[in-house]
């Protein structure tokens, strides 16, 4: 397999910036079942509206042409009677079309908006890249679905036009407003057939952009692992500053050993700094704790500072693996550090109350 081979799921970054870039999965047969059924269904809510804007439209101007001498008469009157049943008539079904194509775009990218598609993108004059999405898989499928698209509305077409051929003839002998009913109903009836074969497509179409969505946006193991240096940070860097934490830690674990009340050992492996204050700490602190080289260099820093040393290997095993540095000593041991410390304090003549 080669190196560079996308053969990985996206991960969540990838799929955010893509987002961000507005590459998300779209199927414009899903926005365009929409907006026709939408259209289409407020056409026939509001056709009598339409029918009648018409009706009145049409009468007032046709009755006023034999009285007037000169259009000029009725100019304004004409443009602003014009634009008003445009706006009755049209702008409903227009709004209403456009409102959901927003709509069904944005429930398949949940409303993202990107300023990134509106700039100008000179790569796609690219004649090789042209060509290249010419004779590429997504080309191929949308060619079928627009072929599979044209034999099925012939095939409606045919069918309703040949049993509504009498309808049609009948038409003549009908009304205005019938007529336009029956013509409107016949329109009504491809649709809703035309729409129930074009949703089932439009199904097939959004789940095909999905997986070839899913299958653009795949990585390869090298950019995971470009990413994971950028989010994680690189793997030495990130070892490096690990290890000056601990000798950080360390230094200041070394400072606090001068202030110890005792130091417990094992006698060269392990080695636990304690402290209590009788005025701030509710129990023992465990200040310092180290293991081979570094237990050495407590018990020493501890000798040079006057610290009493005492070797007790159980205690000084438990304590340094059940506490960490800064923290209380467990209960169970309250009893033995107690008696040590007693002996320490005597010793050094201080006033335990």
């Amino acid at each position: 397999m080669a190196e560079g081979s996308k053969t990985e799921k996206a991960t969540p970054k990838k799929r955010r910036d893509e987002r961000k870039k507005g590459h998300v999965a779209v199927s414009k047969d899903v926005v365009m079942i929409c907006s026709l059924l939408g259209t289409f269904v407020m056409l026939k809510m509001l056709f009598p509206l339409i029918y009648r804007t018409m009706r009145d439209y049409m009468i007032k101007y046709l009755s006023l042409a034999p009285m007037t001498e000169t259009l000029t008469d009725y100019t304004t009157s004409a443009y602003t009677d014009t634009v008003t049943a445009i706006i009755k008539g049209a702008l409903p079904i227009l709004l209403v079309s456009l409102l959901l194509a927003v709509i069904g775009t944005g429930l398949q990218t949940r409303f993202i908006f990107t300023k990134k598609n509106l700039l100008p993108q000179f790569n796609r004059l690219n004649p090789l890249k042209g060509i290249k999405n010419i004779i590429s898989l997504k080309s191929l499928v949308e060619l079928i679905k627009n072929i599979i698209k044209i034999i099925i509305l012939t095939i409606i077409l045919y069918q309703i036009i040949m049993g509504e051929l009498k309808g049609v003839a009948r038409t003549i002998d009908m009304d205005f407003k019938e007529s336009t009913v029956f013509v409107l109903n016949s329109v009504m009836n491809m649709i809703f057939k035309v729409s129930i074969v074009f949703l089932a497509i439009a199904g097939f179409d959004y789940f095909y952009q999905w997986w070839d969505y899913e299958r653009q946006i795949k990585m390869s193991k090298q950019e995971l692992k470009e990413e994971y240096k950028q989010t994680e940070g690189n793997p030495e860097i990130k070892g490096r500053i690990r290890n000056l934490q601990r000798e950080r830690a360390k230094s200041r674990m070394m400072q606090a050993v001068p202030a110890a009340d005792v130091i417990i050992r094992n006698p060269t492996h392990y080695a636990v700094a304690l402290r209590y204050n009788l005025e701030k700490d509710n129990a023992p602190m465990l200040v310092a704790k180290g293991q081979d080289e570094l237990a050495l260099r407590i018990v020493a820093v501890g000798e040079e500072h006057g610290v009493y040393v005492l070797e007790n290997k159980p205690l000084a095993r438990g304590i340094y693996a059940s506490t960490q540095v800064g923290a209380e000593i467990p209960p169970e041991y309250y009893g033995m550090v107690a008696e040590i410390l007693v002996y320490v304090y005597r010793m050094n003549n201080k006033i335990i109350e």
